[in-house]
């Protein structure tokens, strides 16, 4: 198979590969954009049916190109961000290849080979956009492979039409448990479960406030200033209107955390036992950084040390859109515009002094 040659390439065609798309655009650099996924939207194409945004969708714009309003809904749905991607990589033309999952990044002389199941491409840089949604992280509790019943993770929920009168752990006190348990505190038997009780942000704060906080943050540590937590320090749950609905209707009300399953169900450390049908658990996600093995830059600890969101050990790779870990909020839609600006700009400079 042809090796191909470029610039850069990015792995991966979400929200943070599109911004970083948009940057190099601008500054004229040639790259690709090899995307596992068949169809544009990134992770947002899977989300579960009830999905929102936690902003308005004039806070939750990619660089270049406001998200239009969604009628009727103040929060955006997840339809509407896999809408508003699609319009963005069509409006700038970005170069994406489709379906090209992204085995290995490999050292090749003066080159980064990276090597895809659509074929290779040698690039000068590589920027990591990959996310975590592919990552889904599970607990270690004791007696998960004895459970009998249902086990599924965030990532493979979608309706409460498909557990409509079942009896349900959601496990998570973080907003994917919060608005998982209230999707389905209404058509079934739910028991919420957290490892502390659940702490709700302040009705009227949302995804605009929490990227301010973010924004302070990265602010005070780039002066010296300590963290102060800002908004996070208030709650970790953002009451967007369902989860509100719920919780002011008396139906979302969590339970401590169990200490184990059995065949049947569920065990607190008291003896007390409830008998369910599915567990969901709503526990989180790790970066999805297998692609990465190849170049070794893990720590101790399975961390990939960075400046920024380039990679200590291997300047020419650059990491986006992972949480504050590469930028502060860069998770997020509006988030993720200026570290892949600064990635943009720091690889535009590698390039032009090579």
């Amino acid at each position: 198979m042809t090796v191909q040659r470029t610039d850069v390439v990015i792995v991966g065609g979400g929200q943070a590969g599109l911004a970083a798309a948009y940057h190099l655009r601008r500054l004229g650099v040639d790259f690709v954009v090899l995307d596992g996924q068949s169809t544009p939207g990134g992770a947002w194409q899977h989300a579960w049916d009830s999905l929102h945004l936690f902003s308005p969708a004039a806070f939750s714009s990619l660089p270049g190109q406001p998200m239009p309003v969604q009628e009727g809904e103040t929060y955006p749905d997840a339809r509407h961000v896999v809408q508003y991607l699609t319009a963005y990589e069509h409006r700038y033309e970005l170069p994406i290849m489709r379906s090209a999952l992204v085995r290995g990044v490999h050292r090749d002389g003066d080159f980064l080979r990276v090597e895809s199941e659509i074929g290779t491409w040698r690039a000068r840089a590589v920027i990591s956009a990959t996310g975590t949604w592919w990552r889904p992280f599970l607990p270690a509790v004791p007696g998960r492979a004895e459970f009998a019943g249902r086990q599924l993770h965030t990532v493979g929920y979608r309706s409460p039409a498909d557990f409509a009168g079942q009896r349900i752990v959601v496990v998570g006190g973080g907003n994917s448990g919060a608005q998982i348990a209230a999707d389905l505190a209404y058509d079934t038997d739910l028991i919420w479960v957290t490892q502390r009780p659940p702490r709700f942000l302040p009705d009227e704060i949302d995804g605009r406030a929490l990227f301010d906080a973010a924004t302070a943050r990265r602010q005070a540590l780039e002066a010296g200033r300590a963290d102060t937590g800002g908004v996070a320090a208030l709650g970790d749950i953002v009451a967007v209107p369902p989860v509100r609905e719920a919780r002011d209707s008396g139906l979302l009300k969590a339970s401590p955390m169990f200490v184990r399953l059995d065949r049947d169900g569920v065990v607190w450390s008291d003896g007390t036992r409830a008998e369910v049908d599915v567990v969901i658990w709503c526990t989180g996600f790790r970066p999805a950084l297998s692609h990465l093995g190849p170049l070794q830059l893990r720590g101790t600890r399975g961390h990939i040390a960075t400046e920024g969101t380039r990679a200590v050990d291997e300047p020419r790779l650059h990491l986006l859109g992972y949480g504050d870990w590469t930028g502060p909020a860069s998770a997020t839609l509006i988030g993720v515009g200026r570290p892949a600006r600064d990635a943009a700009r720091e690889i535009a400079g590698l390039l032009a002094s090579d």
